[in-house]
């Protein structure tokens, strides 16, 4: 299973380190340090952590304004597998992007929880918001 240092917890879960070292120092994700030392979330306690947040509204505040960019770096929390089809869920930071793929794209991808991906979206309709 792949496990994640802080700082790319922090990055997938769409945080400053600082605040995933934070959450880890309170026991809200669990750690195990390598043999360097360094603190690692596995993949599984990463992936549902990261569902929990999502769900969770508010977060840190954000005060700079940006048009949304198409790619979303995450960690796969889901993968549905039928005969022909699967559906993948991502959660990116407090984002939350399901794909419906094919099996076999999936199965070349390797696709599985825990490990990080990025899903890049299309659309002929865009909308931007300021706040």
């Amino acid at each position: 299973m792949q496990s994640y240092t802080i700082g790319q917890a922090a990055r997938l879960l769409g945080v400053s380190p600082d605040t995933a070292r934070r959450w880890a120092d309170a026991g809200r994700v669990a750690t195990h340090r390598d043999d360097s030392g360094r603190r690692l979330i596995d993949g599984r306690d990463l992936a549902a952590f990261s569902v929990e947040v999502g769900q969770t509204p508010g977060g840190e505040e954000d005060d700079t304004y940006t048009s949304v960019r198409n790619a979303f770096p995450g960690i796969v929390t889901a993968v549905k597998l039928g005969d022909v089809a699967a559906q993948v869920e991502i959660q990116a930071g407090p984002h939350r992007l399901v794909s419906l793929l094919t099996r076999e794209a999936v199965e070349e991808l390797g696709l599985e929880v825990g490990m990080q991906a990025v899903a890049r979206v299309k659309s002929t309709s865009v909308h931007i918001d300021r706040t």
